[in-house]
């Protein structure tokens, strides 16, 4: 990655973001996240929705308000790393002549134990050079802040460099960027599915909402930003009881897979991987 002046001013965009665009054909890459995980679709069994997808629909409505057809697809599958999101999903993606790409990648190689961050940020943005050479628009997103995770808690310093690096590589090439870590409600456990890994629905649907605004489209920014009501103060007895329920059933398993080299994704395929028409619910 290229390193910043020495007088630490960033450098000026080389695209600058249009703000408020109508875009035609939306492919999101990711892992998780992006596939939208612990945000239930009611139609299909054993199926998600997430933010990509409700932002998709968005996008949909404002291309049809203007006059446009409008197609998405979404690539992203659970416990991907960084190099299969810019690898084989984005050579998938760009086959697909999108005009706007979301990539949200890294996360997951965040959490190995030596994870080299200025490695990810380089390959991020060749990338995001790849995405941008061909015409189309790129959304990142950084991390939420973990400060509050009880599992994650002490990858705090990592997670705040590597949206150090998003903001940069995004300044640098007009990007577009979620700023999940500047958006506070989302340190609200009740957010957080089981898992306190995956986003439940209203999580999801404050990102997909917060992906518009960064987006530059109008959006009742109190909707998506507000805390949710004080939560009942649990007691330290019902703090072990639910760490120990969530330790054995979401946390032993992961090591688990983690120990035998499987992710919870290796069976898993792309959910929406050709572009089609948006349909509302």
């Amino acid at each position: 990655m290229t390193d910043l002046p020495e007088t630490n001013e960033l450098p000026e965009a080389t695209h600058l973001p249009e703000p408020g665009r109508t875009w035609r054909r939306y492919v999101a890459i990711g892992d998780s996240f992006t596939e939208g995980m612990s945000d239930p679709d009611p139609s299909r069994d054993n199926a998600f929705i997430g933010w990509a997808d409700r932002l998709a629909e968005h996008l949909s409505l404002l291309a049809r308000e203007a006059g446009h057809d409008f197609a998405y697809a979404n690539l992203a599958v659970r416990g991907r790393l960084l190099a299969d999101v810019i690898g084989p999903q984005l050579d998938t993606a760009l086959a697909l002549q999108p005009d706007l790409v979301s990539m949200v990648g890294g996360g997951n190689d965040i959490l190995r134990p030596k994870a080299d961050l200025d490695s990810i940020a380089a390959r991020l943005e060749e990338a995001v050079l790849r995405i941008r050479a061909t015409g189309a628009d790129v959304l990142l997103a950084t991390p939420v802040d973990p400060a509050d995770a009880p599992l994650i808690r002490h990858l705090r310093g990592r997670h705040a460099i590597h949206s150090a690096n998003i903001f940069s590589i995004a300044q640098k090439h007009g990007c577009y960027v979620i700023n999940q870590w500047g958006l506070h409600a989302l340190r609200d456990w009740r957010m957080w599915a089981e898992d306190r890994i995956h986003m439940t629905s209203e999580g999801h649907r404050r990102v997909a909402l917060s992906a518009l605004s960064a987006l530059g489209h109008s959006t009742d920014r109190a909707d998506w930003t507000s805390p949710l009501p004080d939560a009942p103060v649990l007691s330290r007895r019902e703090w072990a009881t639910a760490n120990a329920a969530w330790a054995r059933q979401h946390l032993a398993p992961w090591v688990q897979r983690r120990l035998r080299g499987e992710s919870s994704g290796d069976t898993v395929v792309a959910k929406r991987p050709e572009l089609r028409p948006v349909e509302p619910r």
